[in-house]
């Protein structure tokens, strides 16, 4: 596990209530900003090749767009069928305007 903080997005490009699809190195990310708070889980569902970047948030709940399984998003796990596997979460933080995660 990486000690380094990376650059993904800048902190106005992540809606409160929404979603936004962003990179960290070879990875594709998902961030969520709920209640003035971001996350970051891996943009694909665990259960389908979807994006959740392209799912509805419904509180602290990301349903994904194409079988509506949910998962929690500060924890990643799986809480609506079909998913039963959790997601993979990533430490994040705001510096100044950048929001940094750690792979």
């Amino acid at each position: 596990m990486s000690d380094e903080w990376i650059p993904v997005a800048r902190v106005d490009e992540v809606p409160e209530g929404g979603t936004l699809q962003t990179f960290c190195e070879q990875e594709v990310l998902c961030l969520y900003r709920l209640q003035g708070r971001v996350y970051a889980t891996q943009d694909t569902c665990t259960h389908g090749a979807a994006s959740l970047s392209e799912g509805y948030v419904d509180g602290d709940q990301i349903e994904c767009p194409f079988h509506q399984g949910l998962f929690h998003i500060p924890t990643g796990k799986a809480t609506g069928a079909p998913c039963t596997v959790d997601l993979k979460v990533y430490q994040v933080k705001e510096q100044g305007d950048e929001i940094l995660v750690k792979p």
